[in-house]
């Protein structure tokens, strides 16, 4: 409803009359105007396909689960999940309705699914119910059939138990003969068992509140306590104009947060041994992991102003803790999830931002930082794979430029020179990595090349494509390519001489005689980016088309750019950003010729809960 009323206020400002053939109804329409675009890919452990969500024919945003055989290169549905729903929509509880929110999943239909660790079955939650099925099957097994919601579903790490939450609680189910364990009961009202709060989800990228151990002998969980968190309102609109109150706890700035503790729960006998997480109570759980022997858990510990991060390992047979690393930061610490333990020797791979940028570090266990890994004025992203035998370590970053998202690869025997470079089209690439690392999935897009999956060799040589999606005469956006506008990029310098990125996307029918309005589309805050090199169909486009300049600014404080770029926001918000913003607005005043003075639009969008 925002969207199109302010898409009314300015096309009628811009003079334009006629209708367009790019509508914000066909916008938000079926078949999607980014064609067949497939999500959640995923490579079996043994390597013998590729699966993935795809939306259906009549509406993009119901998912089903597909596969491409790659010894047959065939394509096929796996699980259509109108068959599990017998057609009707599916009703969500408002555990998960917040869950999702938080997880920006705006899907239906399957929207997540999971391997076992022999690859031989699947898992997926589908109605409020769990459902498995073995690779090979006509259908899928209903694990689970209660009047409950079951969510957050994982394998355990050999495949034998499937565990879930349901009404606040932790469970497990025996795969093979259906037997349920109940792992906790005091989970109810504002006790939360095995689940993230509010504030884990929501602003520490953590969406889940358990862990296997390794060998699947026990679960860490947290407990958390909603109770000195205050309740307010939130409002949600429906289409046909209603209105529905819904009570939320919600931490605002300065007041208390949850409590959380940290527990481990045999298997066998359900005994719950607890983590002593510190003296302070008032700290973020930010991340728990495993160590491979299945004996010490970590946890990272963030104070309440996030400038500090301790990586503590808990040692379950002696009771005792021990902090390996601690992060310090005069502003905010950012977290992450590059932790990865080595298999066969006593190290393990860490991120940090202590030299400016985002880079990966080996250490020892004991703490002892062996060397760096990555280097340079730019920015890492994601751990992808770690190749132990190969010693080959495998992650995304912005190597070339922060505009575009790449997968490299670097040598585990610390040497940032053997950096290198795997995905050869320009573009954003999101990636997946074969776990013996021969091979990777690559969905990427460009502004001139709609969404593609392709398997490729790890070297970057495409084998094949999943999705090739060509904007060909049959592409749902062919009849609109004769208007598409492609934006383009560029830099100018902040007051300070601080290099910017901006894109810029002039009318369809520009005409540099002539003179347009513009549209500065901003965000502005933190860990957020809007000048990306890849595909995207969206508000822009249409505004394009009728007559307005586009333009999109990423100011100091936003992401990808390095600590400094990020931290001159801190307590001074509304200052860079501004002055940036007002540098993009003079750029586009020095393009008088074209531009009308005293018409830009400022647009943008900042959500709180």
């Amino acid at each position: 409803m925002r969207s199109a009323i302010f898409a009314a206020g300015i096309l009628l400002a811009a003079g334009t009359s006629h209708a367009e053939d790019l509508t914000i109804e066909r916008l938000v329409g079926s078949p999607s105007l980014d064609g067949p675009r497939v999500a959640g890919l995923k490579l079996a452990p043994d390597g013998s396909r590729v699966t993935f969500l795809k939306g259906k024919d009549r509406d993009f945003r119901i998912l089903d689960l597909w596969e491409y055989h790659i010894p047959s290169g065939e394509t096929r549905m796996l699980v259509d999940s109108d068959d599990i729903l017998g057609g009707e929509e599916e009703e969500l509880s408002e555990v998960e309705k917040a869950r999702r929110e938080r997880q920006r999943i705006r899907s239906s239909g399957i929207v997540e699914y999971h391997y076992s660790k022999d690859g031989k079955r699947l898992l997926f939650p589908l109605g409020g119910d769990l459902y498995v099925l073995e690779i090979g099957a006509d259908e899928a097994k209903r694990l689970t059939e209660t009047d409950a919601f079951e969510t957050d579903a994982k394998f355990s790490p050999k495949g034998n138990y499937v565990s879930f939450i349901r009404d606040q609680n932790l469970f497990v189910v025996d795969v093979e003969t259906g037997t349920e364990i109940q792992l906790s009961s005091e989970g109810g009202d504002t006790i939360l068992i095995g689940m993230a709060e509010f504030v884990a989800q929501e602003e520490m990228g953590r969406d889940t509140g358990y862990w296997w151990a390794p060998d699947e002998s026990r679960i860490a969980f947290t407990r958390v306590d909603e109770s000195p968190v205050k309740l307010v309102n939130r409002y949600e609109l429906s289409g046909d104009g209603g209105v529905t109150t819904i009570e939320q706890r919600y931490p605002f700035a300065g007041t208390p947060n949850v409590t959380v503790d940290l527990g481990v729960v045999t298997l066998e006998d359900q005994k719950t041994q607890w983590i002593d997480l510190g003296d302070e109570d008032d700290i973020y759980l930010a991340r728990v992991n495993w160590l491979p022997d299945s004996r010490h858990v970590a946890f990272q510990r963030e104070s309440r102003d996030q400038k500090q991060l301790d990586l503590v390992f808990a040692d379950l047979e002696s009771g005792t803790n021990r902090t390996v690393l601690t992060e310090k930061a005069e502003t905010w610490l950012n977290l992450h999830n590059n932790l990865r333990f080595l298999k066969n020797s006593d190290q393990f791979i860490w991120s940090s931002e202590k030299s400016g940028y985002r880079h990966l570090y080996l250490y020892d266990l004991s703490g002892k930082e062996i060397a760096p890994l990555t280097a340079g004025d730019w920015v890492v992203s994601g751990i992808k794979q770690v190749d132990e035998e190969g010693g080959k370590l495998y992650f995304t970053g912005f190597h070339e430029t922060p505009i575009e998202s790449h997968l490299y690869s670097v040598s585990l025997t610390p040497d940032p020179k053997s950096l290198t470079r795997l995905t050869v089209e320009k573009g954003s690439h999101n990636v997946s990595v074969s776990r013996d690392a021969s091979v990777f999935v690559d969905n990427y897009s460009a502004p001139n090349v709609p969404p593609r999956a392709a398997l490729k060799k790890i070297d970057g040589t495409r084998i094949t494509w999943i999705e090739e999606n060509p904007l060909d005469d049959d592409h749902p956006y062919a009849p609109y390519l004769d208007k598409h506008v492609e934006p383009e990029f560029g830099t100018l310098k902040a007051e300070d001489g601080t290099i910017l990125h901006y894109s810029l996307m002039k009318p369809a029918d520009f005409d540099a005689k002539k003179t347009y309005p513009a549209v500065v589309n901003v965000y502005g805050g933190p860990g957020v980016q809007r000048v990306r090199n890849s595909w995207s169909i969206d508000f822009d486009q249409i505004l394009a088309r009728n007559g307005y300049v586009v333009f999109k600014l990423d100011n100091r404080g936003s992401t990808n750019r390095g600590k400094a770029f990020e931290d001159v926001i801190y307590h001074n918000m509304g200052s860079a950003e501004v002055s940036d913003q007002v540098a993009g607005a003079a750029f586009l005043a020095s393009l008088i010729m074209w531009m009308r003075t005293g018409s830009v639009f400022m647009a943008g969008l900042m959500a709180a809960i």
